[in-house]
């Protein structure tokens, strides 16, 4: 697929970053798209692979190799290089109901497992892919499609994340009426609140919505099912019911209760407090967002965070923009690898050290990178008042897979914000409860085995509600993959 030739033509050449010194200014996405030629010849360089791992989402020593949608990436990737854009996106479009989310947010599995990154480096797939995306909003190729026949059922979807938006689109189109719940004021779950402006314009989200009800999707926001809404009073008035409320229950930190230390916060809360600052405000830059108040506000304070995945790297951004005046990141785990080692070979996914935004940010703004790795907190100290004031922090190791403290380690570190990014522990209680949804315990509600269906009932659950804690492209394929049940469920049969 592609040229012939293309992958020793052409160099990898990235979207280019607006640089820390003026991205930081304001809350816009900062990645700037190669013109089109250019593009062009990144699609070129995918090779015509045997086997082509990208797309495969095969399970290699208990990761996920390439995408999770199965994605038919030498396809469209020749297509682009050939500038057939609209068939291009068609076949993007069979597999994948929101690229333009995976484009922007996905950690690429797919290019983990490209085959010119086995000795050089891979193809662009995720900036081919949002390009792809983006060209069909602007040429017209993304229509409304609505379906000419109805089927008379009816459906519910409670949680608009990717996963219930995923499965109230494949269902809307498959003819069933289809109605969303969402508590927020907004779609989009995680999408829209959780992961910052910088990384998913919130734009984004609101043109996918306005399709959707284009196409005869009900959103119902601002409507909180299992507090709102009742199971006896949605149940009656639906053929299937599917959950995707997100696991949103965070991971707690023992020596710090956000309910009892002020300047302790969950990391999904601070973020989504400054997103609706923005989106209230409808500004994009700092000055806008202090103007706007009523968020919680890191500037000029000391600010540690705990968690060194994405949503960590989100608070580092986050907080740098709001003027903090320092900035720690605490990750339990030993500091990764620069390169793989002999037994983390191709095409597994690397487990190497990630540089993301945040960090370059933050070696900018402060000189060193704020990670440091194999610590955690041991104790707070707090003003009379209950301010946090300091934190202690002990060294860790793993020994015979429990997590031990190293003795004369422990270090006092100045702290006014402490947020916890230390990840989620499963769904919120009351909607499962309200429900009678049973749980693992991992939190996550049981289905049959290697389906979405709670047998017995017309109650289904997909997304991070069903897999637990996972990324956007997963949800995704969860939502399409119950949508398939759900279909079948209902008519008997599924196409």
């Amino acid at each position: 697929m592609g040229k012939d030739t293309g992958f020793l033509e052409y160099n990898r050449t990235n979207n280019r970053d607006v640089p820390p010194e003026e991205r930081i200014k304001n809350f816009e996405e900062f990645h700037t798209p190669l013109d089109s030629e250019k593009r062009r010849q990144q699609a070129a360089r995918c090779m015509n692979c045997g086997v082509p791992f990208c797309q495969s989402a095969m399970n290699l020593s208990g990761m996920v190799v390439g995408c999770p949608l199965n994605n038919l990436i030498p396809e469209w990737n020749d297509e682009v290089y050939k500038a057939h854009d609209e068939h291009a996106f068609a076949r993007l479009h069979k597999t994948s109901n929101f690229p333009e989310f995976t484009g922007r947010v996905c950690p690429a599995l797919c290019e983990k497992a490209c085959m010119c990154g086995q000795n050089g480096d891979a193809v662009t797939v995720h900036d081919n892919e949002l390009f792809l995306v983006e060209t069909a909003y602007a040429k017209g190729y993304i229509k409304p499609f609505i379906p000419s026949i109805r089927s008379g059922k009816k459906v519910a979807v409670i949680g608009s994340g990717p996963s219930g938006l995923a499965v109230a689109d494949e269902l809307n189109h498959r003819g069933h009426e289809v109605e969303v719940f969402e508590r927020e004021d907004e779609i989009g779950g995680l999408l829209m609140y959780g992961i910052p402006n910088m990384k998913l314009d919130k734009s984004v989200i609101k043109r996918r919505r306005k399709l959707m009800e284009k196409e005869g999707v009900v959103f119902h926001t601002g409507t909180d099912v299992g507090k709102d809404v009742k199971s006896a009073e949605l149940l009656p008035g639906f053929d299937a019911v599917v959950f995707c409320c997100g696991a949103k229950k965070a991971r707690p930190l023992a020596v710090a209760d956000p309910e009892k230390v002020k300047g302790v916060y969950n990391a999904v809360d601070f973020l989504t407090s400054t997103t609706k600052a923005l989106v209230k405000g409808g500004g994009k830059t700092v000055a806008s967002l202090q103007a706007q108040g009523g968020y919680i506000d890191a500037k000029d304070k000391n600010v540690v965070i705990v968690g060194g995945g994405d949503t960590g790297n989100d608070c580092i951004g986050t907080v740098i923009r709001h003027g903090a005046k320092s900035v720690t990141a605490l990750e339990m785990m030993p500091k990764p690898p620069v390169e793989r080692t002999a037994n983390n070979p191709w095409p597994e996914w690397p487990k190497t050290l990630k540089t993301d935004y945040g960090h370059e940010e933050a070696i900018h703004v402060f000189g060193s990178d704020p990670r440091v790795f194999e610590t955690t907190v041991k104790g707070i100290t707090t003003d009379k008042k209950g301010n946090l004031k300091q934190i202690e922090t002990v060294k860790v190791t793993f020994k015979d897979g429990k997590l031990t403290e190293v003795p004369g380690s422990e270090k006092n570190l100045k702290c006014d914000i402490l947020l916890i990014a230390a990840g989620f522990i499963g769904c919120e209680d009351y909607t499962a409860d309200e429900f009678s949804l049973k749980r693992s315990q991992r939190g996550t509600v049981l289905t049959a085995e290697d389906g979405y269906h709670i047998q017995g009932t017309k109650l289904f659950a997909a997304g991070d509600m069903h897999r637990g804690q996972s990324l956007v492209v997963w949800a995704i394929a969860e939502g399409r993959a119950c949508a398939k049940e759900v279909d079948e469920y209902l008519m008997g049969y599924t196409n």
